[in-house]
């Protein structure tokens, strides 16, 4: 994956990109090309915080790349194979990543993300016919269902956890771009069937960067869904050739680990 923007943050977003958090935070964009064509992961890192406790509502993310299998065997990085050719990992934090032992293909080798649902049914109506996306697959016995916007991108897999979904600390949600005038259709749809509106629309700002609309939804699992305008939202994550350093000036700065070990203290559980 490659760095394609590094941001730094003096105060938490007011649409709690980074949870809710007041403090200063980042956010690195990473991905295998840019993000208006491939599938994007935000990682968003909130000084002062040492750890989050995950819940069942983020169930990984699958990939077909045999380089990254490669790879974690060349570095030791523990692999446990659940199906014939498919691999499961996890990134620092217990994240989880399922690796397809195939060639990395040209398109975006991000196949689904996976979010566990507690009544899938109830789910899919939402995400199919509220938000419009096409059902692609459906597993009766594994409870599962996949679904996404068009066939050659990153889909989305919701599968029945057998209880209630618990999101932790971590606080993650999905981003969709789509037209501008769109977003107020959205807000329009969402007030009219009575779900839930964690953002209204809204302008948000970074500095130095395209100003962008957005709009941040909860399905019925509470998972968090956010629409942004996507004229601004090009100009705003075109790939940043210093990404990489941002991030690495950012890293050699932040003396927050030895800071905390000096005074014989820990950074705070979230």
């Amino acid at each position: 994956l490659q760095v394609l923007r590094h941001e730094e943050f003096d105060e938490g977003c007011k649409a709690a990109c980074n949870g809710p958090y007041d403090g200063k935070w980042s956010k690195t964009m990473v991905g295998y090309g840019p993000e208006d064509s491939h599938f994007v992961a935000e990682l968003t890192y909130n000084y002062g915080i040492g750890d989050y406790r995950l819940g069942n509502d983020f169930l990984g993310i699958t990939l077909v790349s045999s380089q990254a299998v490669s790879n974690a065997r060349r570095l030791g990085w523990p692999l446990s194979k659940v199906a014939s050719g498919i691999f499961e990992t996890e990134a620092p934090g217990g994240y989880k990543f399922y690796l397809e032992d195939k060639e990395q293909p040209k398109q975006d080798p991000v196949i689904k993300v996976t979010l566990g649902v507690s009544d899938l049914q109830k789910s899919v109506n939402y995400w199919s016919n509220l938000l419009g996306m096409k059902i692609y697959e459906k597993d009766e016995e594994k409870q599962k269902v996949l679904l996404g916007y068009a066939d050659n991108q990153c889909k989305l897999e919701l599968k029945q956890v057998g209880g209630a979904v618990d999101h932790g600390t971590a606080f993650g949600r999905i981003a969709f771009s789509c037209a501008k005038e769109e977003l107020p259709n959205i807000e329009a749809l969402m007030k009219k069937e009575n779900q839930k509106i964690l953002t209204p629309l809204v302008s948000l700002d970074t500095p130095g960067k395209a100003t962008v609309q957005v709009i941040i939804l909860a399905d019925p699992d509470g998972h968090e869904i956010c629409f942004v305008g996507d004229e601004a939202f090009r100009d705003l994550s075109k790939v940043d050739p210093n990404g990489d350093k941002l991030l690495d000036d950012a890293m050699a700065a932040d003396n927050s680990d030895k800071w905390f070990a000096e005074k014989n203290m820990k950074k705070a559980s979230a």
